[in-house]
């Protein structure tokens, strides 16, 4: 099937936008998936016959000038990040001095009423009326399909006259890996446990940045240690020095500015709380909000337009009027005087963008939703959850119940939480699908077949290229199962498997031996599993907390670093080991989507003497989550590899 062709508008970073970062966020997922073409500015000859369809990203600022101009030269689809232009055609004709051009779009949008409005608006008496003319009608009119990030958004669409297809698709949410929590509270000047609120983004009066600090102030009365920053450019008709100075609170209260995009993500994890309160609105969407949610803060928003439609239990919602301050307080009070609903609320958080909000899934509803279009269908979006990964309940004894001697029981007894999650977090299969098993010693092997029903299951493990043995076990039942082992170096050979050949491929336990080229497996499956496919990697976690408190001691983090003592032949070693930050990063840069990822056990040795560990973590403001002993981590592929040779783990 042909690849859709994409022409794509939008500014681009370094414009100071929000809509820029967010097209720049989307664009590597989206080109997995279609042929993009990207335009930042009117090109000088453009033939709209070379696509097959033509993305126009809309926002309300003069960086979408021409994305404006070319949406009505050339329809297409509209991405609406707010339901107003009023502040756009401003600056296309008022700041141009075209009076004539701005009422007559006025009236156009608004009819006779706005029009008269309009030319007491040309005599200065007063200003345009911002909120109560969209200025919609004439883009709208034009367009083939648009697409909002909330059904706030696309009910003023149809409000506004638009008939046409119409898709609602979540904002892209951010997951950085790289903030840096304790690193921006040394900058700053502030320990560990001092409570830190942030306002963060472009710092307009609108974003209730008064009411914020007037509660603040009285935050301090309750908790005079508590600090708060204010990360952004600050808007003319704020005088936030004056306000500050009004307040008394210079001393509690920082004005960062402006900063690039790894120092704002890093103070963002500074934070304990994150205000992205706004009134009022226009149904546009907040990047900064995502990025907070991604990245686990507790987040005060305002309860209207399109911020109603976050789920309760991730975000505290502010309702505007005369309690506003009061409640902003109290959720303050709340939130700085318990860190562990904190806690919980920013978890949940991460968890819910992370399975609603990833790129891949939003690039991947932008084409679902393209091609419609183009085809003249009915639109269905792809669902959050892949309906493969629905859990089968995995028992012990559909693993013991295939082990005959008693150094497999051994190993078994050893490690039986292991591969009982493994199984579980395994996608499930049917008689017409194939799974690989890379490093197959037979223990879940059989499991694959007869407890996930998949139709063929073949293993892998090192020894020669070109050779195959076969395996053959019985359980205890007299059933019998025989499984063909493929030998091959997995860090250097080429799989002796067709493109696209398997549905699922696991690797247990075997990445953290390879010592060269790790990534070369990564792309060999990669290459191997069909579109769509999972790949589930398991390896010891060396950011649990047994490593913490290794490393901490004196030794070394690692789970089996230990060199084998002479006359023991081979080195089983562990090469390197994997924090799940890493095992998330391996499979996003090998093409994957990541699905699921976890710890949990890797031997069947509770420590409980590490809860100190978890009381440091915590102390520190630090995660406390994914300190298990083993890493899982399940991917669904959804391109080509990104990175072959990623500067993290090469040099």
């Amino acid at each position: 099937m042909a690849r859709l062709r994409v022409a794509f508008f939008s500014p681009l970073p370094p414009v100071k936008s929000g809509i820029a970062d967010y097209s720049a966020a989307l664009l590597d997922p989206l080109r997995e998936q279609a042929d993009v073409t990207v335009f930042t500015d009117t090109p000088p000859h453009f033939d709209p016959t070379r696509y097959d369809a033509l993305l126009y990203q809309m926002g309300n600022n003069p960086y979408h000038d021409f994305t404006y101009s070319l949406a009505l030269e050339h329809p297409g689809v509209v991405v609406m990040h707010e339901s107003n232009l009023h502040h756009l055609h401003a600056e296309r004709t008022i700041k141009r001095n075209n009076w004539d051009a701005y009422i007559e779009e006025v009236t156009y949008d608004g009819g006779e009423t706005a029009r008269v409005f309009a030319e007491r608006v040309r005599r200065l008496e007063v200003g345009p009326d911002y909120e109560g003319v969209p200025m919609l009608r004439r883009l709208l009119e034009r367009s083939r399909g648009a697409i909002a990030h909330s059904k706030f958004v696309a009910a003023d669409l149809e409000r506004a006259g638009f008939s046409g297809p119409t898709a609602v698709i979540p904002h892209g949410a951010w997951i950085p890996l790289d903030a840096d929590r304790l690193g921006a509270r040394e900058k700053l000047g502030l320990g560990p446990r001092t409570p830190l609120i942030g306002v963060f983004g472009f710092l307009k009066p609108y974003k209730r940045i008064a009411e914020s600090l007037r509660a603040f102030r009285r935050l301090l009365r309750v908790e005079p240690n508590a600090r708060m920053i204010l990360v952004g450019e600050p808007h003319p008709d704020l005088q936030l020095d004056h306000l500050l100075g009004t307040l008394e609170l210079r001393h509690a209260v920082r004005v960062l500015g402006f900063t690039p995009i790894e120092e704002f993500t890093s103070l963002m994890a500074a934070c304990d709380v994150i205000l992205n309160l706004r009134y009022p609105t226009v149904g546009e969407s907040s990047g900064t909000l995502l990025r907070a949610l991604g990245l686990g803060r507790a987040v005060m928003v305002s309860d209207l337009g399109s911020f109603r439609e976050f789920p309760d239990d991730i975000c505290l919602k502010v309702p505007v009027g005369p309690t506003e301050e009061d409640l902003i307080f109290e959720y303050l009070n709340l939130l700085i005087s318990r860190p562990d609903l904190a806690r919980a609320m920013g978890d949940r958080a991460a968890d819910w963008v992370a399975r609603e909000c990833s790129w891949p899934l939003v690039a991947e509803r932008y084409v679902e939703f393209l091609s419609a279009v183009k085809d003249g269908r009915e639109v269905v979006l792809k669902a959050a959850a892949p309906s493969a990964m629905e859990p089968i309940q995995v028992e012990l004894e559909d693993v013991s119940n295939w082990v005959a001697d008693p150094a497999a029981q051994g190993y078994l007894d050893h490690h039986a939480a292991r591969f009982q999650k493994t199984l579980e977090l395994t996608p499930p299969g049917d008689e017409s699908q194939r799974i690989l098993e890379m490093g197959a010693y037979m223990q879940i092997t059989p499991a694959l077949k007869f407890k996930l029903g998949y139709g063929e299951v073949r293993g892998c493990y090192f020894g020669p290229a070109g050779k195959t043995d076969s395996r053959e076990v019985t359980s205890a039942e007299g059933e019998r199962f025989a499984c063909e082992i493929d030998l091959f170096d997995a860090e250097h050979d080429i799989y002796p498997y067709p493109d696209g050949h398997f549905d699922t491929v696991l690797c247990c336990e075997l990445i953290e031996h390879l010592k060269e080229d790790p990534m070369h497996l990564l792309a060999e499956v990669n290459r191997i599993l069909k579109s769509g496919g999972h790949f589930l990697l398991t390896t010891p976690n060396i950011a649990s907390l047994r490593a913490i408190s290794a490393i901490l001691h004196g030794y070394h983090p690692g789970f089996f670093p230990a060199y084998l003592k002479p006359p023991v032949d081979g080195d089983a070693r562990h090469a390197r080991e994997y924090t799940a930050k890493e095992g998330y990063l391996l499979l996003h840069d090998a093409g994957f989507e990541v699905v699921k990822l976890e710890t949990g056990p890797f031997r069947q040795e509770p420590k409980p003497e590490l809860a100190w560990v978890v009381t440091m973590l915590r102390q520190f403001g630090m995660p406390e989550d994914l300190r298990g002993d083993g890493l899982y981590v399940l991917g669904r592929k959804v391109g080509a590899v990104r990175s072959r040779y990623p500067s993290w783990l090469y040099n």
